[in-house]
């Protein structure tokens, strides 16, 4: 299976500027005047411009204050505190801090257009220190 990731903004260009700053990304091609495609996750994703009240999935229409969804991303990364300042120097929200588990630490947050998303940085085993002696 391939897969690929879609995030609506309602401003391309505060959307590049913000995926790039806070996770490294890179912009790949550019599809038209309302999409661009950013490298340098395992998978690609593409930023589309979709404006706030536009109708979505459901007739659902779009909005980008902070709204909950069961979809998010989680972005592993190496040190949690440095992402972390990285992510808010971008423009990201922090909305809790940094908690342990017995997998590794993370920081929920939410970018500028309201979508969530986890730092998570593993330790040891990563989520497999969840399934304790069984894995």
């Amino acid at each position: 299976m391939r897969l690929l990731v879609n995030i609506d903004v309602p401003d391309l260009t505060l959307a590049v500027a913000f995926y790039t700053a806070a996770f490294g990304l890179t912009p790949g091609r550019r599809l038209g005047k309302t999409v661009v495609e950013l490298d340098g996750g395992q998978v690609p994703i593409y930023l589309l411009e979709k404006g706030p009240g536009t109708v979505g999935a459901a007739n659902d229409h779009r909005r980008y204050e902070r709204h909950w969804t069961p979809i998010h991303l989680d972005v592993p990364v190496d040190d949690i505190e440095i992402a972390l300042a990285r992510a808010i120097a971008a423009g990201a929200t922090l909305e809790s801090g940094i908690t342990s588990a017995p997998w590794g630490k993370i920081a929920i947050c939410a970018d500028p257009f309201g979508h969530g998303f986890c730092l998570i940085e593993f330790l040891n085993r990563g989520y497999d220190e969840i399934a304790g002696s069984e894995s």
